[in-house]
């Protein structure tokens, strides 16, 4: 399959989760975008790398890359190559100068690491098709509140909450919904509304 390559677009703190952030990756000359629901030390982890900012003390990501450094391992690419029930699957392409392996790991992690190594970031057309979302205008970036993030892990939860509060919205109530969680920024709770129109168009 055709490999979609992403760029982080935003991290915004989720208006509706404690601890809750949305990651936005963005489709490299497009304008389709993948929203991410993740933990608040994932997000902080990807936060501090993109800001440049250098903990007093490694954070597990930065233990992880010098680990790997030490033995001559980097990353190549990272793919989140399956969504199922709302969560996205991920895993990490490294090389050790002999032989390329690969190994699953949570998609928030992934992308710690890729940011880190400095490694791109790819998906497959299915994926964006059905968990994308189209946006109109300019990007964004939202880089706030990371140092108060709490160490949920909304990845595990998704399945359980994902769109149980729109159940009882009409098909038109949604799409509405979704236009002005948009148009807020709120695309945290955009990509709930989202996997419950997925939802309903797969049943």
């Amino acid at each position: 399959m055709k490999k979609i390559k992403l760029d982080i677009v935003g991290l915004s703190y989720s208006q509706t989760q404690s601890g809750a952030y949305a990651l936005v990756l963005g489709e490299v000359s497009g304008r389709r975008r993948l929203p991410i629901i993740i933990g608040g030390f994932e997000a902080q982890a990807i936060a501090i790398e993109i800001e440049k900012m250098t903990p007093s003390r490694p954070l597990t990501h930065d233990l992880f890359k010098a680990f790997a450094e030490t033995y001559h391992i980097r990353i190549d690419e990272v793919i989140i190559y399956n969504l199922v029930d709302g969560i996205f699957y991920a895993k990490i392409i490294f090389n050790d100068g002999h032989k390329q392996t690969e190994i699953d790991a949570r998609t928030s992690d992934a992308i710690a690491l890729a940011v880190r190594f400095k490694a791109p970031v790819y998906t497959y057309e299915f994926i964006l098709a059905s968990a994308g979302i189209v946006i109109e205008g300019n990007d964004f970036v939202f880089l706030e509140n990371i140092e108060s993030a709490g160490t949920n892990d909304p990845e595990a939860m998704a399945p359980k909450d994902a769109g149980s509060s729109f159940t009882s919205m009409t098909d038109d109530q949604l799409q509405e919904l979704l236009t002005k969680a948009l148009a807020e920024e709120m695309y945290e709770k955009a990509a709930r509304i989202r996997d419950e129109i997925s939802r309903r168009k797969s049943s």
